[in-house]
């Protein structure tokens, strides 16, 4: 039932948008042979709403990857920098927080770690359909330059923050993870929660002692569901390890090498002296940089999965 839901769901717009076409079509062609012109700025406008989700399905058509369709979990840690990087990974989580919110897609905070002047790092869960698809491409390092707001000298500083999004797996795709490989440890949560969150052991960590992968969770009040989400988490970050380095394999030999890695900055966000964002593998840029960091980053998305495909 659910792989039905999913054809539906890509089938049915494209089947809408044929009908809407032939129907602004015919409507065209009547208004030719009547020679009225009353009706040109409905019909302009209506083909302006036609395009657009045409170039809405379009892009989802790029996103045929086995797990492309689920939803992600988020992670972003701040650079080497203290309070002027952990500013960065801060504003950076706020703007893929509202990039969620302009799709409808729930927002589920996992685990945050709080510094002084931001975060140090940070995991949310984003579901909503193909919230894996249209972010598998902000995984990398994202670079910052701007006039620091914390520097009484008033200097230019430069900024990392790294971002990694993994899909949530369903039951129909397996990761084995054997308990001898497994460590778990329990700590108490910080952080808001009134007393019980902060006076009992129901913070999960889990390291996964081959790849040296650590996914923690504390959102919840309960270890079993701390555990349950971890686990989660794990068997994704696990799934996209496994792919990564299938990749690595297969692409021993070509020029580039598509693994992201510290040094791979993958944006620029230039806030002095110009505004500017510019994306480094697409060459794709904004001048209005406000509304990047207000989570208008659909151009980038669908830039980077037209140069992918």
């Amino acid at each position: 039932m659910g792989e039905l839901k999913s054809l539906k769901s890509r089938y049915e717009p494209w089947r809408n948008l044929k009908k809407d076409a032939e129907d602004l079509e015919a409507l065209l062609e009547l208004a030719n042979e009547a020679k009225d012109e009353s009706q040109s700025s409905e019909i302009e406008e209506t083909l302006k709403k036609i395009a657009g989700r045409f170039e809405k399905q379009n892009l989802v058509e790029l996103m045929s990857g086995e797990v492309d369709r689920n939803g992600c979990f988020l992670t972003i840690h701040s650079g080497a920098g203290g309070t002027e990087a952990c500013d960065w990974a801060g504003m950076l989580y706020r703007m893929y927080l509202r990039w969620a919110e302009r799709r409808g897609f729930s927002v589920e905070e996992v685990d945050m770690l709080e510094a002084e002047g931001g975060i140090k790092s940070a995991t949310c869960k984003i579901e909503g359909g193909y919230a894996y698809g249209y972010l598998k491409g902000e995984s990398g390092v994202h670079r910052l330059v701007r006039i620091s707001p914390f520097d009484a000298n008033a200097r230019r500083h430069t900024s990392f923050a790294s971002v990694y999004a993994f899909p949530i797996l369903d039951d129909s795709i397996e990761v084995e993870i054997r308990s001898e490989d497994l460590r778990v440890d329990t700590y108490r949560s910080g952080g808001a929660g009134g007393q019980h969150i902060n006076k009992t052991d129901s913070a999960v960590r889990f390291t996964h002692l081959p790849t040296g992968i650590v996914v923690a969770c504390q959102s919840e009040r309960s270890q079993t569901m701390n555990r349950a989400t971890a686990m989660s988490m794990l068997k994704a970050r696990l799934y996209e390890y496994y792919r990564q380095e299938k990749e690595k394999e297969n692409e021993r030999f070509a020029q580039e090498k598509k693994d992201i890695s510290w040094g791979n900055q993958i944006r620029s966000y230039v806030f002095q002296p110009y505004t500017l964002v510019k994306d480094y593998r697409t060459k794709a840029e904004s001048g209005n940089i406000q509304a990047v960091m207000d989570g208008d980053i659909d151009m980038f998305i669908g830039e980077y999965l037209k140069f992918s495909s």
